[in-house]
């Protein structure tokens, strides 16, 4: 869609164009954002057409004093860093792109990354949650914003950890991110005086059957089953559990990557009484209710979780600071525009007030909720009873730890 700023802020037509520039001229100054995403994957529920939505929601929250026009498309990645890297030299090669959004699976991300630094543009993930991506492969022309596998260890596998489940089987999707979150969750435990009494890693994204994995676990004798993964995934492995037996003998299920929308499908019995970690809640507050319904009409069967909130917020500060900068200044370095986006305080009815970190991340505070029984809940979204806060500088890494080259400690 195209849309010029001043349309979406309803006025009746368009600002006259500055002194000595043509129409040719401005519309060479146009922004496109390519949402790069999951439409037919195990993340395409977590994901999906709802993140596509988000970020056609920040190009109409959008606010300034410049008026310029935002394009956005799409494609599905597919899971495949190859094939992800394909479509975005196409589109920054001959479409015109300035800035890839969301960006689901890390592997992907993390090539997307390079090609966005190799060719000075901007990748704003909102669900490409890898540590890497703002640690020892950080990139100065990348953002992630609001949830990493730090955060997720930290909050999901603290509490399992202080809830007296000591012992730990993970079962890990086999590719950077369920690496990434296996590691950070088992560091927890470790540092928490638990063991880890094994492992099963599983293809990914080709695996639908987990019984042998999840027999695996249960041998094993340990308390907890962590799962190291996300999507559909989770959802299966949470349902086989249960078909096996395994919360009958005592197993406890940690999903480590949980969203709402992951709640919602799996449903009563199964989620009730799990632990989530998200950063973003609708049902939080005023301006998290005022986001989603300016976005729920047109996904009424789907709720933004924290991934779609990460997605609109990270694109609505992009544009922020592209309206400062000027889209032609904005448009011929995306790390002068990432450096603008980190200088800059960020703000939107999503998150609230955060920041940026020299390293890319964004600073926002975690949500340890505990899934609410349908006859606790008020409708069938609301589906969350809070547990603890992790407050934002503790919600990430510490700078020194991550490897991140471009950030001073």
């Amino acid at each position: 869609m195209i849309v010029s700023r001043r349309e979406l802020l309803g006025a009746a037509a368009l600002a006259s164009l500055p002194a000595g520039q043509s129409q040719a001229q401005q519309r060479q100054a146009a922004i496109k954002i390519g949402v790069l995403t999951d439409l037919s994957g195990p993340y395409r529920d977590i994901t999906g057409q709802t993140s596509i939505v988000c970020v056609e929601q920040a190009v109409s929250d959008v606010h300034g004093s410049k008026d310029f026009e935002v394009q956005v498309i799409s494609a599905d990645h597919k899971n495949d860093p190859r094939r992800g890297v394909g479509i975005v030299r196409q589109w920054f090669d001959g479409e015109g792109v300035d800035a890839i959004a969301d960006c689901p699976n890390s592997a992907v991300a993390l090539a997307v990354s390079d090609v966005c630094r190799e060719k000075d543009k901007v990748l704003l993930t909102g669900s490409a949650t890898a540590i890497a991506l703002t640690g020892q492969k950080c990139s100065p022309n990348t953002v992630v914003w609001s949830f990493d596998t730090y955060t997720a260890a930290k909050s999901t596998g603290g509490a399992a950890v202080k809830s007296g489940n000591e012992t730990w089987y993970f079962i890990t999707a086999n590719y950077i991110f369920g690496h990434s979150l296996e590691e950070q969750t088992a560091k927890v435990v470790t540092d928490s005086g638990g063991k880890v009494l094994g492992q099963s890693r599983y293809p990914f994204p080709e695996t639908y059957d987990f019984a042998r994995y999840l027999q695996e676990a249960a041998r094993s004798g340990a308390k907890v089953l962590g799962l190291a993964n996300s999507g559909t995934d989770t959802l299966n492995c949470i349902s086989q559990a249960y078909e096996l037996g395994l919360p009958r003998l005592g197993n406890r299920i940690a999903p480590l990557q949980m969203f709402i929308t992951d709640v919602h499908a799996l449903g009563s019995p199964h989620a009730d009484g799990l632990n989530v970690t998200e950063t973003f809640y609708w049902n939080l507050n005023d301006r998290t209710r005022a986001f989603t319904n300016r976005v729920r009409p047109r996904t009424p069967n789907n709720i933004p979780n924290t991934f779609h909130a990460s997605t609109y917020a990270i694109v609505l500060h992009y544009l922020k600071a592209v309206g400062a900068m000027g889209p032609a200044e904005a448009k011929k370095s995306g790390a002068a525009t990432v450096a603008r986006m980190k200088q800059t305080p960020t703000d939107d009815d999503a998150f609230g007030q955060g920041s940026i970190r020299e390293n890319g991340r964004g600073l926002f505070p975690a949500y340890l909720f505990e899934v609410k029984p349908p006859q606790q809940g008020e409708g069938p979204w609301d589906l969350y009873k809070p547990v603890t806060t992790t407050r934002a500088e503790e919600a990430v890494m510490p700078l020194d730890q991550t490897g991140c080259k471009i950030a001073r400690a």
